[in-house]
């Protein structure tokens, strides 16, 4: 196929994600399908291997109800007993046989359908990576984690049990219509009628709960964001007396999911009200049009039972159908949201220059202005530049600018006017993956994950090696803090890091930095007073990463900005000063020879000016 091939050799998971959720924007029966062989063909091996179990499963399903025919008309010819033991255990074997293989198929088609839905779950994933910071912070972590894991997941589910049952159920009604056929034609032709009008309800009903699915599922992102957002902000609403006003915030959204997931699943039920209906004209068919060819003489009693467990076995087909169409509801229904992250295409795209240049890396800001909307300018005609190798100390009040003016390092935004370089590269001319590996932060509040200290330090990289762990530590001579561990490189931390404190996150956090070997380096100072032991660790670390390289210092404490080369205070966006930290502080005029001239290089609080 071609969309196939486009898949395979394009090399952004996006675009070959966006190509294959495309497919679903008008649901059919055909486009399911083309997905599925899309998905299924780099398994092929294994895609080959289940279609040949599957096709076993069903000649044995087929010719099993031919031994009870045989059994049941060799004892009204009054054949030997042994000849209907033999019967007998022909069947008996064939079942057995038909249900290892019906094992294997499940284990094969779980196994196929899984890595397909996994290849999906790791392209969205990517794909929301990639995507710019105004979009996460219009959505909560619970409603995208619903969207990447709870939507998929339904979606795993039409995966893993759609080829095995829905092929599976194909091939033996084609084989129970032939088999009938060469029974008797009438039967054939009768048996053949109903299995096409029955596939052809279930087909034209598909939709009928597709939009009541779709409420559903973001009745649960609701919840799931919700949840989400409380536990984050758990220790406010446990200290302000919030909890019974979130529980009943949370009582109001359950009851929502109710109302939707009953809608949905009334809607979808009405399957079984047609399935009732169908399964009754099957029958009525088998026994009906067979006593009347028993009574006619031209049908033999087993032949009877043989029509009755053939159209048994139909029931049970249509009612594997019905129930995957039901589950391919579920699945359209996840497919168009999804299809609506997909749709959201990054505006910031990478530049060609995949390298930058080594060492400490200069920072200028020229004229750039900036503004997460075009009424309020957070950034307002910026013009600095600061050389390769000095460190800059950032002052300013609370929403003067300084977290934006970092953000735009890492290019989590672009400026409105003006130009960033960065090395001398504009950071819209290079890849993001080339730029943030030159480029690194340590933040006040350090991200550490319920892993070892190991995985802590290297973002999960297995092929980091524990020399090299040891190397950097030695470098920024924490050896004997790291000592100290239970555990070493071993020790797990739990989530958020309980357990150590903030100035132990920031020396994990440091040495994170220092294993990249960043050019550039973004100091988020901690605000609150360490223990004697762990700011002398801090001191020194802080030191060390910054040597030989350039930094910029967000400082909460003037004391902070005494290794600082040159000062910088904005408000409201704007530079009311900037230049070299020895000349500001002699000058009597400047706004830092003022604050340091009301002894607050000992206050802890944060600057104001």
């Amino acid at each position: 196929m071609a969309f196939f091939d486009n898949y395979l050799l394009t090399t952004s998971a996006a675009s070959g994600l966006k190509a294959y959720i495309s497919m679903f924007i008008k649901i059919t029966i055909r486009q399911y399908t083309d997905t599925l062989v899309t998905y299924l063909r780099p398994q092929r091996k294994r895609a080959l291997f289940l279609t040949g179990v599957i096709l076993a499963s069903t000649a044995m399903q087929v010719i099993n109800p031919q031994f009870v025919r045989s059994f049941i008309d060799g004892a009204m010819a009054g054949k030997p007993t042994g000849v209907l033991i033999w019967f007998g255990i022909a069947f008996l074997g064939v079942s057995l046989i038909n249900q290892a293989l019906s094992t294997i198929a499940a284990w094969q088609g779980a196994h196929v359908g899984w890595t397909s839905t996994n290849m999906l779950r790791s392209d969205l994933a990517r794909h929301l990576l990639r995507l710019e910071m105004t979009f996460h912070n219009n959505r909560t972590p619970g409603e995208l984690i619903e969207r990447v894991d709870g939507d998929i997941t339904a979606l795993a589910n039409f995966f893993s049990q759609f080829v095995v049952r829905i092929a599976g159920a194909a091939f033996l009604i084609i084989g129970i219509v032939i088999t009938v056929f060469f029974e008797d034609w009438r039967m054939g032709l009768a048996v053949a009628l109903y299995a096409t009008i029955t596939i052809f309800v279930l087909v034209r009903m598909k939709d009928i709960a597709m939009s009541a699915t779709e409420r559903e599922r973001e009745a649960s992102a609701v919840a799931y964001g919700f949840v989400e957002e409380r536990l984050a902000g758990i220790e406010d609403i446990r200290a302000n007396g919030g909890g019974p006003y979130a529980l009943r915030r949370f009582q109001i959204i359950l009851r929502q999911i109710l109302v939707k997931s009953r809608r949905a699943w009334m809607r979808r039920s009405t399957f079984w009200f047609v399935l009732i209906t169908l399964f009754t004209v099957g029958d009525v068919i088998a026994l009906g049009l067979g006593s009347e060819l028993f009574f006619s003489g031209l049908v033999s009693l087993g032949t009877i039972i043989l029509f009755y467990m053939y159209s048994s076995m139909l029931w049970e087909m249509v009612d594997q159908i019905i129930q995957q169409m039901a589950d391919l509801q579920k699945a359209g229904a996840a497919i168009e949201r999804v299809g609506e992250l997909i749709a959201i295409t990054p505006t910031m795209k990478d530049g060609t220059k995949t390298t930058m240049p080594t060492g400490p890396l200069s920072v200028e800001f020229d004229h750039l202005t900036f503004a997460y909307n075009e009424r309020d300018l957070i950034l307002d005609n910026v013009s600095f530049k600061l050389e390769d190798g000095k460190v800059l100390g950032l002052l300013g009040r609370t929403g003067s600018g300084k977290t934006t003016l970092t953000r735009l390092l890492f290019r989590l935004y672009d400026p409105t006017k003006g130009r960033l370089l960065i090395g001398g590269v504009d950071p819209r001319d290079t890849q993001q993956e080339a730029l943030r590996r030159h480029v690194a932060m340590v933040t006040q509040e350090v991200q550490l994950f319920h892993a070892s200290v190991r995985d802590n330090l290297t973002f999960f990289n297995q092929e980091t090696p524990d020399e090299r762990i040891h190397e950097v530590i030695d470098q920024l001579g924490l050896h004997d803090w790291f000592e100290g561990l239970p555990d070493g490189l071993d020790t797990e931390l739990s989530t958020g890091g309980g357990g150590l404190s903030a100035g132990e996150a920031q020396l994990l956090a440091f040495t994170r930095v220092f294993m990249h070997d960043p050019g550039l380096v973004v100091l988020d100072e901690p605000s609150s007073r360490l223990d004697p032991a762990t700011e002398r660790l801090l001191e020194g670390a802080m030191n060390r990463l910054l040597e030989n390289r350039t930094g910029i210092i967000i400082a909460h404490r003037l004391a902070t900005v005494a290794r600082a080369d040159e000062i910088m205070i904005l408000d409201n966006g704007k530079i009311l000063e900037y230049g070299d930290r020895a000349r500001l502080a002699e000058d009597p005029h400047s706004r830092f020879h003022a604050l340091l001239k009301k002894g607050l290089e000992e206050d802890v609080e944060p600057v104001e000016v």
